[in-house]
């Protein structure tokens, strides 16, 4: 088994707690730190791991110690969720050049993606999702992979890595995304040939003002993800005062439900929150957001771990359906009330309860259609 401590440094306690007198129904007396030896992860859930690489950002030295006033909020957190184990196993140490602080974050995540965890990335700018990513691409694993930003990272002509990294991720050989969700994107940043050439490709972009009118429609989406990237720009400035890219984007609440989305998939293994720079934050209020975003990816975590298997009827509702000259079945949830719609090869995949709506009156859903054109 590969050392993971050849890539890591270990969390500085002491200066995270310095002025913060921790209790035992708090996170940090409830989870597994690595500040001295570094702890058995065998029983834990969630692997939680700084970023310190950020020159692939706009402001290549103003993220330092982002993922340690990350930790100083959410270690103060109260710990609800004794079926989900957390580990925080320090920072992966930025290399001497870029390239090599990706190739460490892929070499971390791949360990322990290969073990069965989930992996919280911390701190960083966005560009950093590329090395994510390339971890699944290294395993030779397929994947569907969802991005919560309010642009969209496809700026060819910039010598700024956080604005064209997408560029790499999607069009590189041998690519493995299978398909790609992008949430939460404002109109008036994106150039309409992006959207049409991601629409070309027939991934998904859902923008703001369509998520906030009805965002439990993006828990099939994330039910249905690989890996989720979540750029700190998304959250409107109000709520996240480090974000200085626009006065408008998702609440604080929003965040934090779509985070709990992402806990409750049972696929997803891995989520980075990217683009917090502690240099512009006021009070540390997006620190803090951060902080309860996470906690939210716990608390869906927990959900999830009580679901029980598709496979097992008896978890389920049972819906028979006809649209057009199809006849399929739809499934919900006994306990969580979600819903699961059958494809014709006989897999099911996550929907909404509107899917069933529509099929219930002869109408196709477009969830349906589209994941017909993936497969």
């Amino acid at each position: 088994m590969l050392d993971l401590t050849d890539f890591l440094e270990p969390v500085d306690l002491h200066r995270i707690n310095e002025d913060l007198a921790i209790t035992d129904g708090q996170l940090a007396k409830n989870m597994l730190i690595f500040s001295e030896e570094f702890p058995d992860l065998e029983d834990s859930d969630i692997i939680i791991a700084g970023i310190q690489e950020s020159r692939g950002g706009h402001d290549p030295h103003g993220y330092a110690g982002a993922a340690d006033n990350i930790r100083k909020h959410l270690y103060r957190l109260h710990y609800w969720h004794e079926d989900v184990k957390i580990a925080d196993i320090g920072n992966i140490r930025a290399g001497e050049t870029v390239k090599d602080s990706y190739a460490a974050i892929r070499t971390v995540m791949m360990e322990l993606v290969n073990q069965g965890k989930t992996i919280v990335l911390i701190g960083g700018s966005h560009d950093i999702t590329l090395a994510q990513y390339q971890a699944y691409r290294d395993l030779d694993k397929l994947i569907d992979a969802t991005c919560v930003d309010a642009t969209v990272d496809l700026r060819g002509e910039s010598p700024i890595r956080c604005e064209n990294f997408l560029l790499d991720m999607l069009t590189e050989e041998p690519n493995l995304v299978r398909h790609y969700n992008h949430i939460a994107f404002q109109s008036y940043f994106v150039h309409p040939r992006m959207l049409d050439t991601l629409d070309r490709l027939r991934f998904d972009c859902f923008r703001l003002g369509r998520v906030r009118e009805n965002i439990e429609e993006m828990e099939p989406v994330l039910r249905g993800s690989d890996m989720l990237s979540f750029d700190m720009s998304a959250v409107r400035h109000a709520d996240a005062p480090a974000n200085v890219e626009s006065p408008n984007g998702l609440t604080g609440e929003e965040a934090c439900t779509l985070t709990r989305f992402a806990g409750m998939s049972h696929r997803i293994s891995s989520i980075g929150i990217y683009g917090y720079n502690p240099d512009l934050d006021r009070q540390e209020l997006t620190a803090r957001q951060i902080a309860q975003m996470i906690w939210y990816f716990v608390d869906g975590r927990q959900i999830a771990k009580g679901e029980g298997s598709i496979k097992d009827r008896d978890n389920f509702y049972e819906f028979h359906s006809t649209f057009g000259e199809m006849e399929t079945v739809f499934l919900q949830n006994k306990k969580t009330r979600r819903w699961w719609m059958q494809l014709p090869d006989k897999r099911f995949i996550p929907c909404s309860h509107n899917d069933y709506l529509q099929a219930s009156i002869n109408e196709i859903p477009e969830r349906w259609l589209k994941a017909q054109e993936i497969n």
